[in-house]
């Protein structure tokens, strides 16, 4: 049985309102846009969306009406979403 395709809003949500701007530009770093941590909050979340999409394009996520479905291993090695991949067992009910 393969991992459940995470969802990018759920992640968003466990990550929190008060650390997701910087969730969001080290998601942008990891991802190799330069001078994330520069870039004023709105832009941030134009790139986050971005970026999302090319996850799209290359086949590790699917795009869900609001959301993002990440394909297990989508976030392999960007260390700042560890923390926040645990399953969380009331997601989906």
């Amino acid at each position: 049985m393969s991992s459940p395709a995470l969802s990018w809003r759920a992640l968003e949500t466990r990550v929190g309102l008060d650390a997701l701007p910087d969730f969001h530009r080290a998601f942008l770093t990891w991802r190799g846009v330069e001078a994330a941590a520069e870039m004023p909050l709105r832009r941030v979340g134009q790139r986050v969306e971005a970026e999302l999409n090319r996850l799209v394009q290359g086949g590790e996520a699917t795009r869900d009406g609001d959301d993002w479905r990440l394909s297990p291993g989508a976030l392999a090695g960007f260390d700042a979403a560890q923390p926040y991949l645990s399953p969380d067992p009331l997601e989906g009910a």
